[in-house]
């Protein structure tokens, strides 16, 4: 069970020193017994004491990373049930499950589809992050075979080798033995085995539970890490889309509410079906409730874009909006005689705003101030977006040296500002535009008639 806070405060120096950041060692304890501050923080703690404190300080759902370098991706960590309690911290992973029967062209074929998977949403670059190889054959040369075209081909895109089979684990694993890969395929019957290929070859163990359940999922963790095996990632068996939703909400509850270490793993969830729109909708499914690696069969330009949008929703933070930087943009090539337009720093807002813009084909400068992430509407209700703070930007953003003209156009939902800015910004006219960023491309086209 994790330790209280003034049962955690018992164990530090009691020095009020506060080089961990906080005024008190038992505001730091205070902040270790709900999981937001780190022992690390604490310099003269003793090593006793940071043994003991190790599993109280540690997140419910254990972090694993998959892969190395600039394309390696990290999961669990977790810490919550519900992102609006806090925010969900690892997005999860979508890996393209490849079967070792396809031939050397087609595998080549899928791996190229993951490097071309990238999809550019409101600035973040989003992307299939993984490879599963399938060992479709039940053999050891079809897998072998597979996983050194990968390894050869894809040494950057990090690969989940999905193999029972002994002999295929051993050969593959040792292919990737510095690349962090995860070995998924580890059962009641193989278990020992399993546990000693990932622990020679530093991979991560993926547990499969049969007809058990979660009962006998939580009996292999435990097995396991006896076996010297700490990174786990673990599959409760579950392939219907009932038994998905109650098995990885009954994980994530035992590991978040009640601290039940053998269950706090990333959980993996295969959602390969026949029909598209059904393995769509299962990954979504996965992406809701707790998967932290999902595995497709194909990755269809659409169904990807379905997926980012809705894993970038729910990872994003609730309580921080996205933003973009408070700055003059240029739109094109833009002159001394190129509009100037105004907009809030919501990310959402900017990328619809700005691509509204470039669509009209009128270069131009998109003025975009600080309003802390809030849309136009919102930022002008919460005092934010008005006339006086939109005046001083203006002036202090430099733009009136890189124009001719003395026009600011607003959006047409703060219609009722242009006679206040007006009167802040002496010289200058102000111009309502369109009420909708769509109505952004007639609207200035107009203009230049």
């Amino acid at each position: 069970m994790a330790l209280t806070g003034v049962e955690i405060f018992k164990l530090l120096p009691k020095t009020n020193c506060k080089k961990c950041g906080f005024p008190t060692c038992l505001a730091f304890a205070m902040k270790l017994a709900q999981r937001q501050a780190s022992l690390d923080l604490c310099p003269d703690v003793s090593e006793e004491a940071r043994q003991k404190l190790g599993e109280a300080s540690a997140p419910p759902v254990r972090p694993i990373t998959l892969g190395t370098g600039e394309n390696a991706v990290k999961m669990g960590e977790e810490t919550v049930l519900f992102r609006h309690d806090k925010r969900f911290v690892n997005p999860c992973v979508f890996a393209l499950g490849i079967k070792d029967t396809l031939s050397s062209e087609e595998i080549e074929k899928k791996i190229n589809e993951v490097r071309n998977s990238v999809i550019d949403r409101v600035g973040q670059k989003l992307k299939i992050d993984a490879i599963a190889l399938l060992n479709d054959s039940g053999g050891p040369e079809k897998f072998e075979n597979a996983a050194k075209i990968l390894s050869e081909k894809a040494p950057e895109i990090p690969v989940i080798l999905c193999t029972t089979n002994l002999s295929a684990a051993e050969v593959s694993t040792k292919l990737y033995s510095d690349r962090k890969p995860v070995l998924y395929g580890a059962n009641a019957g193989n278990l020992e085995d399993m546990s000693g290929i990932a622990k020679n070859y530093k991979a991560t163990l993926g547990i499969a539970a049969s007809t058990g359940g979660l009962n006998e999922l939580s009996e292999l963790t435990e097995k396991v890490k006896k076996l010297g095996v700490e990174d786990i990632v673990i599959d409760p068996g579950a392939r219907k889309a009932k038994e998905i939703l109650e098995h990885n909400t009954l994980i994530r509850r035992a590991a978040i509410k009640k601290n039940f270490k053998p269950l706090g793993y990333p959980i993996i969830t295969f959602a390969q079906r026949e029909d598209n729109l059904l393995e769509t909708l299962f990954a979504a499914l996965g992406v809701a409730k707790y998967s932290s690696i999902i595995v497709l069969s194909s990755i269809e330009r659409w169904k990807n874009l379905a997926l980012f949008t809705l894993r970038q929703n729910i990872y994003t933070d609730p309580q921080v909006p996205m933003q973009v930087e408070q700055k003059i943009y240029k739109i094109g090539e833009p002159t001394e005689e190129s509009p100037l337009l105004i907009t809030t720093n919501f990310s959402l807002t900017y990328f619809i705003v700005s691509g509204e813009v470039e669509n009209s084909k009128v270069a131009s400068y998109l003025a975009v101030m600080d309003c802390e992430g809030l849309s136009v509407l919102t930022a002008w209700a919460a005092g934010k977006f008005t006339a006086s703070k939109i005046a001083q930007f203006i002036k202090e953003s430099g733009i009136e040296g890189s124009i001719k003209h003395r026009e600011l156009i607003i959006p047409g939902y703060v219609a009722i500002l242009s006679g206040s800015i007006e009167d802040k910004l002496e010289g200058w006219k102000v111009t309502v535009g369109p009420r909708e960023a769509n109505g952004i491309p007639a609207f200035m086209k107009s203009r230049m008639k």
